[in-house]
């Protein structure tokens, strides 16, 4: 288990960062407060309120300076998320109510986020992520963040191809999380084995939300999109 480097990353990038990382949040109040009551998106606002917190207390106080796998990033934060989402929200009376209510368009154009996989690019084009990775990644994300927005329309002009694309594109979208994932945690076995650059940039502020907060995040959304088709029959 070694230390991980510290980068000195360009201050525009982090800055940058820091400016639109809260628009997937804010999409989702948004999308909640919209289907739901107040006092869900409220309590939502709150949690989210606490665990970037959490985060940002646990990146400072050195909770993520180690390379290991699997990475501590994903201990303390991603796999106790992707099991309050997957375990417990998944069973909730209000999220089978907000699905059920929910266009399935409004679900689809959440992942207008994605377009923050740029930063993926970013980071690649100033080699603190391999670039390979970085492009894949990125590319991956900003694909589908983009036609996200041609999905929802296909299902609001009621086009006759709309629930078909909307299962390619549930596809393509939860494999590119998925490789974006398992990719990350290749490289930082390699990165351990070998010493090359692996993803150590992604367990450092503020880029840590990113694996934080967006796996679990997407498949949960892509997951959700998934139960929503199987009763659709526009």
């Amino acid at each position: 288990m070694n230390e991980i480097t510290q980068y000195l990353v360009p201050q525009w990038i982090s800055t940058m960062f820091l400016i639109v990382i809260p628009l997937p949040f804010l999409l989702i109040l948004l999308f909640i407060k919209k289907i739901s009551s107040t006092y869900t998106s409220g309590a939502v606002l709150v949690f989210y309120s606490i665990y970037l917190t959490y985060i940002t207390f646990a990146s400072f106080s050195g909770w993520f300076n180690y390379v290991s796998l699997p990475p501590r990033i994903l201990l303390y934060t991603t796999f106790p998320y992707a099991f309050l989402l997957f375990g417990v929200v998944i069973n909730l009376k209000i999220y089978k109510t907000i699905l059920n209510n929910a266009p399935l368009e409004n679900i689809v154009k959440l992942h207008m986020f994605r377009v923050i996989g740029v930063f993926f690019i970013l980071l690649g084009l100033h080699d603190f992520l391999p670039k390979y990775f970085a492009f894949i990644a990125g590319l991956g994300d900003i694909i589908t963040a983009l036609s996200s927005i041609f999905v929802a329309k296909a299902h609001q002009n009621k086009r006759f191809y709309a629930k078909t694309l909307t299962y390619f594109w549930n596809i393509f979208g939860t494999i590119d999380i998925l490789f974006t994932a398992i990719a990350a945690n290749v490289l930082t076995k390699i990165s351990i084995d070998t010493g090359v650059m692996g993803v150590d940039i992604l367990a450092s502020f503020p880029f840590c939300i990113i694996p934080a907060f967006a796996p679990p995040t997407i498949l949960f959304l892509h997951f959700a999109i998934f139960q929503k088709m199987k009763n659709y029959t526009r």
